[in-house]
């Protein structure tokens, strides 16, 4: 960004644009049709057409010369527009509209005429998430009505379920607004989603929580009310710290340096918090309230006397884990390992454009250019050279204009060899003679993890070059979508090795409070992380493998995993709590047999739930968000059926004696 100012204060001519207007016939347009837009935009250069008083552009043509940037001729002409800083993206895209509307539909017939870049692409985004936001809310909630309904029996059950969630999601909707006027954050367009997810799934989680606990005390032939105040003192501690773990982790994404994952954090640490707030209120309110009735038509029939989880595949499954706690965790790690391996290859991008849906105008308009032109041309690199008198350095520059255009990925590099003239007339050469500006076209999509890795390579043997070409003195920098993608990818990646500790640590010292004991907190952090490896590593192969997809969104990885840790950590304290309180009264191995076997149906529940609820995120059709549906649905569902259901437990025989000492002994 720095860089864009700086050649901007340097030359006289703006090159980098992030809307294009895109003209193309496949069967070739007339010369006539590219003689009136090349004089349409002479008009727009010179400011005399009506309605865009402020906006500027060139052309650029695939009918003249022989030019790597050419994949056909005569078919496609872009014209790249120019704004003054006063123009918002909204005014941008706007103009970009009129002018393809207005001065070059009428002027090419049946011909292709689009608009595409960054700044259409961003507002098409946002749009496509604002339609599809109310299906992503109707089919989760339909789901969890389904899914609480099913899991109890019950009509009751699954609507007080509802109503608690459409409590916490009204106040927290409000209240993140309403916060973030005061302090000056928005939420990007891309969390809300998001957080509508999060919501639903941690307040049925909760909910499904309470609910098998009272179903259980009711079973057992307790007065309603007692069996509701029971309830609520047994899982209050536990729930309270789920929540505050869960909200502990998002607020953990403040330490990063991105800007996006830092509004990303606050809205979701208030979401748990309200979430959280409703399920310890409203749930227990209501259990004590319809009692026995939330589960009509069933009726909770007291379970046979002494097989409270001692039967069925969950207890069977637990029993060999804590018999054979050695080889469990051995066999856990073998198959987590392997679903982790698809990490080997990852690669990370901005398919902004190319992960809109196919009928999108952006995309369409970049399908279209990309079949005239290397996709590169959308969004060339601009490399800014500084030093005094450089611009009288030809030859040396001239150089260093043909070792750039060698490098792997580039199509053509327009710089101070290209321009005949040996004035400085600004464009590639400054005319205060200090600096001089190259435009480097890849042949990739100039977002796309492909062109990220050229650049990166580039600026890396940068130094070599000017040393090379005999200008080792001069200070290079880079500018353009690519560049800026680049440099977001390392950020996210230099994030992730700050963020991610400060998650950990976030979810330890909850843990630590919790337990009251520092090991088992260690080991249960630690497991925490193999499901968001396994997920992310699921992910690669699927969409990279499977699906032959370039990459991965740059911040699916980060983002979902830190919400699989915080969310693992949910279950992780709700199994604990539930073999303290089992250990109280039973050795240790069958106290971690009962709990275990006892919590894997609500936690499977749990987590499928969750899982759909993060899963209906697929139903945008963006790229990011199905990608980030896939890792968050397999990470929750490889967190409760194998690392909290298997792994945990045989973790928990390794480690957990003096936890559940603890708890014995401070009975």
């Amino acid at each position: 960004i720095e860089t864009e100012k700086r050649s901007a204060e340097l030359f006289r001519f703006p090159l980098l644009s992030r809307t294009v207007v895109v003209t193309r016939d496949p069967d070739g347009l007339t010369p006539a049709a590219q003689l009136r837009v090349t004089r349409r935009t002479a008009e727009l250069l010179r400011g005399v057409l009506p309605t865009l008083a402020q906006t500027r552009g060139y052309l650029i043509t695939n009918a003249i010369g022989d030019s790597p940037l050419v994949r056909e001729r005569s078919t496609t002409v872009l014209n790249p527009l120019l704004f003054p800083p006063s123009v918002g993206p909204d005014g941008r895209t706007g103009a970009a509209e009129r002018f393809a509307a207005e001065q070059v539909t009428p002027l090419v017939g049946d011909a292709f005429v689009g608009v595409t870049g960054a700044i259409p692409a961003r507002a098409e985004q946002a749009a496509v998430i604002e339609d599809h936001l109310p299906l992503v809310e109707l089919a989760t909630l339909l789901f969890v009505l389904v899914a609480v309904g099913v899991y109890f029996r019950a009509v009751l059950a699954p609507l007080v379920n509802l109503v608690a969630v459409a409590v916490a999601y009204l106040i927290s909707v409000r209240l993140i607004a309403t916060l973030g006027a005061q302090v000056g954050v928005s939420v990007p367009s891309e969390v809300e989603p998001v957080i509508v997810a999060l919501l639903f799934g941690v307040v049925t989680d909760y909910s499904l929580f309470y609910l098998s606990r009272f179903r259980r005390h009711v079973r057992a032939g307790e007065e309603t009310v007692a069996a509701a105040r029971r309830t609520s003192a047994e899982l209050l501690p536990i729930i309270l710290t789920c929540g505050l773990a869960v909200a502990a982790a998002c607020t953990a994404l403040l330490v990063a340096d991105l800007g996006f994952l830092q509004a990303f954090g606050p809205g979701m640490a208030m979401t748990v918090l309200v979430a959280l707030a409703v399920a310890i209120t409203f749930v227990p309110a209501a259990l004590a309230l319809l009692g026995g009735r939330l589960f009509w038509p069933a009726r909770p029939r007291p379970e046979p006397a002494g097989m409270p989880a001692g039967h069925g595949a969950a207890h069977r499954i637990v029993s060999f884990g804590v018999a054979n706690p050695r080889r469990t965790i051995a066999g856990c790690l073998a198959v987590l390992a392997g679903m982790a391996s698809g990490l080997a290859w990852i690669d990370l991008g901005n398919p902004l454009i190319r992960g809109l849906p196919s009928d999108s105008g952006p995309r369409v308009a970049y399908v279209q250019a990309a079949r005239g032109f290397v996709p590169g041309v959308l969004s060339p690199t601009v490399v800014v050279l500084e030093q005094d008198g450089i611009t009288s350095r030809r030859a040396e520059l001239a150089r260093l204009q043909r070792a750039l255009s060698d490098q792997q990925g580039v199509a053509e590099v327009i710089g101070p060899a290209t321009t005949p003239s040996q004035l400085e007339l600004g464009a590639v050469l400054a005319r205060n003679g200090a600096a001089a500006r190259f435009v480097i076209v890849l042949r990739a999509d100039p977002l796309g993890a492909g062109a990220i890795e050229r650049i990166h390579r580039l600026r890396d043997r940068m130094g070599a070059l000017l040393a090379l070409t005999g200008l080792s003195r001069a200070q290079a920098s880079f500018a353009g979508d690519t560049a800026l993608s680049q440099e977001t990818v390392d950020d996210t990646i230099a994030d992730l090795l700050r963020v991610v500790p400060a998650v950990m640590l976030a979810v330890l010292l909850v843990l630590v409070v919790f337990l009251r004991r520092l090991v088992t907190p260690l080991y249960l952090v630690a497991a925490a992380l193999l499901g968001p490896l396994a997920a992310v590593g699921l992910a690669v192969a699927f969409f990279e493998g499977v699906l032959g997809g370039a990459e991965l969104t740059y911040y699916v990885p980060l983002t979902a995993g830190v919400l699989l840790v915080a969310l693992g950590s949910d279950y992780n304290i709700f199994l604990v709590g539930r073999v303290r309180a089992e250990a109280i009264r039973r050795p240790l191995e069958e106290a971690i047999v009962v709990a275990g076997a006892g919590a894997a149906r609500a936690i499977s529940a749990a987590g499928i739930v969750l899982a759909v609820s993060f899963g209906a995120l697929a139903l945008v059709p963006i790229a990011p968000f199905r990608e980030l549906a896939f890792v968050m649905a397999a990470g929750l569902l490889i967190d409760a059926f194998l690392v909290r259901t298997v792994l945990i437990p045989a973790i928990l025989v390794l480690t957990g004696v003096r936890t559940a000492s603890s708890a014995a002994d401070s009975r």
